[in-house]
């Protein structure tokens, strides 16, 4: 008898074992435990009577795990389906009811689990509910609740996953945040940070990204905090919101950090595939091409053996984007390139994987075009579907960019502009449907290469003012919004579900799955938010692009210099005079080098007390450096110019140049936009009548407390917030209405998307995309902090950091290091422009008169409006 026993107990580690394995993506490994256990159970039988209960109970825990996993890993969800079925008489035999009550908690959780994974999320929910109806049962009459509590809020938090598929967001949220509030109290910490992933899954399905890394990053701190490993999942799903900000490289580290340890522990090829070609994607937006193939075609290898075949088509896209991306940059075509994207294209299954397939024709009508096939490369567009209403933004610019190229070949150019135009006008209705700057995400990336197109076949004709309005079409696209808060939370709730039931659709057609109910949801949801009256402006209207008249107008006595790059050919366009010139400057290559220079010698400078020789050395280097941008991009420029105050809109690396340095600027009032557009939104801005100053110190600074306590001094009335004070929640509240708000913190930049550029507070990250919820963003905003340096800028990007949040949500002027800046001329710096300020100078004044006491040590630009 007692050998029985020993057995059972050997069956119930061996069930436990299996469990972990699991969880933990070693599927196989677990299998292989549970069926162990389970043979041990069935070389006993039949069992004593007095051992009858505990036999029974182990053997369907761990038919029921099999049952799940085993169908998670051979994709047989039927089998997985009939085997729990074949359970549930056992059930029966149970003799203790809080067991059987467990038990039966256990079984409708799995098969709940297994109809999702089916696509079949209605269905599972009323499985779910049971599941949670018996938990609620053995919850009251158990002596032990904690097992009994993780087990709950499992099931609570994975129906929360089944309604955030389904598009419920507000039963989603229910589920998800009593779930947090449960874990929290009880001090189920694991628990909790599980139960916030899927309110971060719930968050990015609803376009709220900057929630769902906060979500995530506190999931993560939980994990760091108990030294436990972040579960892959986490990782993963963290990487997949940075890509849906547009954060490749962000991503890619992620992604880096999982993917040797899944390697290692020979997690399932479904998992580890959907990491890769997760990191290669990243790779791709990364333009680290090489990388991005390596992964896609391991991605594709595990797919194939796994039998995914929509996975397997978009890891082929990857692929081919990167070959061809190559190819046309330099010029070398492999002669099989355009037969294996149509080869791919044609072993596509139809209707299912229709969009993979035109996406792969696509390329190669961009490669037929340059090898200059022009008839081959229209027969293959012709076959290109029109995109439908659900149709991604990537494959809408990919069809528009083929269509303009195409039209280049043939000679239009005014065919092609207006091509160019319809796409730029489809994307800025997808940013609208987003709602603005409140989703932005990373947009911006797909209208690149059309944006070129334009600008390349418009500088061909030296038309300086038609250029003037090509650029201000194409660039710096999160300034388009006027700032408007949404005040309306039902509207809030509807669009949030219809971009949720968005992902929904897309999930379903990526696995497989019907799309018929879902859409039906999708169009009813959609005439709710029109009727509560989306679009209507309080979601953020965009903002008309600015025409020259009016930028001339604005301009009285200043001139506005904006620069382009086609390839390696820059130019500028000055406006001055109500006219505007173009002025070609060489090589951008060559200025953007010297910018890079720039930068890092003014980085290293910045340290304090450095020694003598070695200022000298570097000092040396930075002004051989700002003469040579100064003699190519100012000097062409000073008849236009004369001493005018200056606006200037750079592009792509010049958005590092503190401008300031160069000695033909120096003591010039200069004011640094994104685009002209950006610039007259400010200038036309309401100046606040707010008398409000915020002063706020971030955690892990030093230095700065003398800082803020001399600044205080210009301002009596300041409210200063530091130390533990200075919280997301408190900070937004206290800047919401200020006059003048000084904030030094350590932060980080993001070139790749400016939205999700953070400020390091107390309690974590404060996202620049948050900003746009202020109802009366701070007038001023002035940055001391070395760690915003911009010196990661991507040509093409939108590139000022934390700064174009407050830009683009209504703050009229933000003051802003470009490069590290030492803690002693930080402070020198700061007080001299406050005074500067309290002395009555603008801004733009202030801070020319600041910078030019030591250039080289005090590299701010004054952005917006001065």
């Amino acid at each position: 008898m007692l050998d029985q026993l020993e057995v059972i107990r050997k069956a119930r580690g061996l069930h436990q074992a299996g469990l972990e394995a699991a969880c933990s993506a070693r599927q196989r490994e677990g299998i292989r435990l549970l069926r162990r256990g389970m043979a041990l159970l069935e070389s006993i039988h039949p069992v004593a009577a007095e051992h009858g209960d505990e036999w029974l109970v182990a053997r369907i825990r761990l038919a029921s795990t099999i049952a799940t996993v085993g169908s998670e890993t051979s994709g047989a969800v039927s089998a997985g389906l009939a085997g729990l079925d074949a359970i549930r008489p056992l059930l029966d035999e149970v003799s203790d009811p809080w067991l059987k009550t467990d038990l039966s908690g256990r079984v409708d959780h799995n098969y709940a689990l297994l109809l999702m994974s089916a696509g079949r999320n209605e269905e599972s929910i009323a499985f779910f509910d049971a599941s949670l109806e018996h938990k609620t049962a053995a919850l009251a009459a158990a002596t032990d609740r904690l097992p009994v509590l993780d087990g709950f809020l499992n099931t609570l938090a994975t129906r929360g996953l089944a309604f955030t598929r389904l598009g419920e967001v507000g039963r989603a949220r229910a589920d998800l945040s009593e779930g947090i509030e449960i874990a929290d109290s009880n001090g189920l910490r694991v628990q909790a940070a599980e139960v916030r992933r899927h309110l971060g899954i719930l968050e990015q399905r609803v376009g709220n990204v900057p929630a769902a890394l906060r979500v995530h990053e506190e999931s993560e701190r939980i994990y760091q905090q108990l030294e436990v490993m972040t579960p892959p999942l986490l990782k993963q799903e963290q990487a997949r919101a940075l890509l849906t900000a547009g954060l490749a490289d962000e991503a890619g580290s992620h992604l880096d950090e999982i993917l040797p340890w899944m390697l290692e522990q020979r997690s399932v090829a479904r998992d580890l595939a959907g990491a890769e070609l997760l990191r290669a994607s990243a790779a791709l937006m990364s333009d680290d091409l090489e990388l991005a193939r390596s992964y896609a075609a391991s991605a594709r290898r595990r797919m194939l053996r796994w039998g995914c075949q929509t996975c397997v088509a978009n890891a082929t896209i990857v692929g081919l984007r990167a070959d061809v991306q190559e190819a046309l940059r330099t010029n070398e075509i492999p002669p099989t390139l355009t037969s294996r994207a149509l080869r791919a294209a044609n072993g596509m299954p139809m209707p299912r994987l229709a969009d993979q397939a035109a996406l792969a024709r696509m390329l190669a009508v961009r490669v037929e075009l340059r090898k200059g096939k022009r008839k081959r490369a229209a027969e293959l567009l012709a076959r290109i579907p029109q995109p439908g209403r659900l149709t991604s933004v990537d494959y809408r610019m990919l069809r528009r960019l083929c269509r303009a190229e195409l039209a280049v070949a043939e000679g239009d150019k005014t065919k092609a502009l207006a091509e160019i135009r319809a796409g730029l006008t489809e994307l800025d209705r997808v940013r609208d449907r987003m709602g603005g700057i409140e989703l932005v995400s990373g947009t911006a990336l797909h209208g690149r290469e059309l944006a070129d197109l334009a600008v390349k076949i418009v500088l061909e004709r030296a038309d300086a003012a038609r250029l003037f309005g090509w650029t201000e079409r194409t660039r710096a696209q999160s300034y388009r919004y006027e700032p408007v808060v949404a005040t309306d939370p039902e509207l809030a709730e509807r669009v949030g579900e219809v971009r949720g039931l968005d992902q929904a659709i897309h999930q379903a057609q990526h696995e497989g799955h019907p799309t018929a109910a879902l859409r039906t949801k999708h169009a009813e949801r959609l005439r709710e938010a029109h009727r509560l009256g989306w679009h209507t402006g309080r979601w953020g209207r965009p903002r008309p692009v600015a025409r020259l008249a009016e930028v001339a107008e604005e301009l009285r006595e200043r001139a506005l210099v904006s620069f382009a790059s086609s390839g390696d050919d820059l130019v500028a366009m000055v406006v001055v005079d109500g006219r505007c010139e173009l002025v070609r400057l060489g090589s951008a290559e060559r200025a953007a080098e010297s910018a890079r220079m720039l930068n890092i010698d003014l980085d290293a400078l910045a340290p304090d007390r450095l020694p003598a020789p070695l200022v000298q050395s570097v000092l040396g280097s930075a002004r051989k450096q700002a003469e040579r941008l100064d003699s190519q991009l100012i000097r062409p420029l000073e008849a236009l110019l004369g001493d005018r105050g200056l606006i200037v809109v750079p592009t792509g690396p010049l958005f590092a140049v503190p401008w300031g340095v160069l000695p033909a600027l120096r003591s010039r009032p200069i004011v640094v936009a994104p685009s002209a557009t950006a610039w007259l939104g400010a200038a036309r801005s309401t100046v606040s009548r707010a008398r409000k100053v915020v002063l706020v110190r971030g955690p892990g600074l030093v230095g700065t407390r003398g800082e803020l306590d001399k600044l205080a001094m210009h301002y009596r009335t300041a409210r200063t917030l530091a130390g533990a004070e200075a919280t997301v929640s408190s900070v937004l509240r206290a800047l919401d209405g200020a006059k003048l708000a000084h904030i030094a913190a350590h932060g980080a930049h993001e070139p790749e998307n400016a939205l999700f550029s953070r400020l390091e507070l107390a309690d974590g990250a404060l996202f620049a995309h948050e900003m746009a919820g202020l109802a009366q963003p701070p007038s001023q905003v002035v940055f001391a902090a070395c760690e915003l340096a911009l010196n990661r800028i991507r040509p093409g990007d939108e590139v000022l950091g934390f700064a174009s949040a407050l830009l683009a949500s209504g703050s009229r002027t933000v003051i802003a290091p470009l490069s590290r800046v030492g803690d002693e001329a930080a402070a020198a710096a700061m007080d001299d422009y406050h005074r500067g300020l309290a002395g009555g100078a603008g801004p733009a004044t202030a801070l020319a008169d600041t910078i030019a006491v030591d250039p080289f040590r005090r590299p701010f630009v004054c952005l917006g409006a001065g």
